[in-house]
């Protein structure tokens, strides 16, 4: 089966959650201390779910993919990942939209409370310009502190899969990859007597800018495309204008690259 083919794994999620070991937990307001988490078990449970996602996906079993996934973006263990990753990184002090940081305890707390898929509609991003090397300016959409948290829990549902089926040589924005390593790589098919003489390099002109979102939703490994579709559509605020998001990706949010630089102040 496709993973673009959009399914609802409602019995096999319940069926996989009644054959799970370890609970994921459920969120209540009145029960998270984030003083008291114990994250080498949070981790842990997420590790065990990501590796069985890994698992069916080298398998081919789409639809316990996507149950697995259903589970993991469910899960106390993910949303508390998620708000500590929004809230560690250096993108931290800079707010979205609403003006709005997780900087207490108390407000993150609230926040793993809060992340909820049912109901959930994502801001608009908030559109800044930054210079690049060439004089020209680069156009970043910065997601409010919960979208960032949503983005970073369905993350951690599309990492395992996305690493799994990507190329073995490819290094841009992978995690645990560097330039270092593709450096390496290119030494060792280079270095030989009988290895190619020649390089090409291609670049794929606005790729970011002018990528089809019905493309994207039809083939990204997700099995909840709705939440894909509201951050492609959320549009953004410059100046105080609203503009909508037809075609492209916003350059910024952590599932457009989870490796790219911080969040510009």
């Amino acid at each position: 089966m496709k993973p673009g083919i959009s399914l609802k794994p409602v019995k096999e999620t319940e069926q996989i959650m009644a054959d799970s070991k370890e609970p994921t937990g459920a969120v209540n307001r009145e029960t998270v201390d984030w003083d008291s988490l114990r994250w080498s078990k949070h981790k842990r449970i997420v590790n065990r779910l990501q590796a069985r996602i890994v698992k069916a996906t080298k398998q081919g079993k789409w639809g316990k993919v996507f149950a697995l996934q259903y589970m993991l973006t469910q899960s106390f263990s993910g949303k508390v990942l998620a708000v500590e990753r929004v809230t560690s990184n250096k993108g931290k002090t800079t707010p979205g939209v609403d003006g709005l940081l997780w900087q207490s305890n108390r407000s993150k707390e609230m926040a793993v409370a809060d992340l909820r898929t049912r109901g959930y509609k994502p801001q608009p991003l908030r559109r800044v310009l930054i210079p690049k090397s060439n004089g020209k300016m680069r156009p970043l959409g910065i997601p409010t502190m919960k979208d960032r948290a949503m983005q970073a829990l369905f993350l951690l549902a599309l990492d395992p899969v996305a690493e799994t089926r990507a190329d073995p040589n490819s290094y841009g924005f992978r995690k645990g990859r560097s330039c270092a390593d593709a450096i390496d790589q290119c030494h060792k098919v280079l270095s030989h007597r009988t290895s190619s003489e020649w390089i090409l390099e291609g670049d794929i002109k606005a790729c970011f800018d002018k990528i089809d979102h019905e493309w994207l939703t039809a083939n990204a490994p997700l099995g909840n495309k709705r939440m894909l579709r509201k951050w492609l559509k959320s549009g953004f605020l410059y100046k105080d204008a609203f503009h909508s998001t037809d075609e492209g990706v916003p350059q910024g949010g952590l599932c457009e690259a989870s490796h790219k630089p911080p969040y510009p102040k």
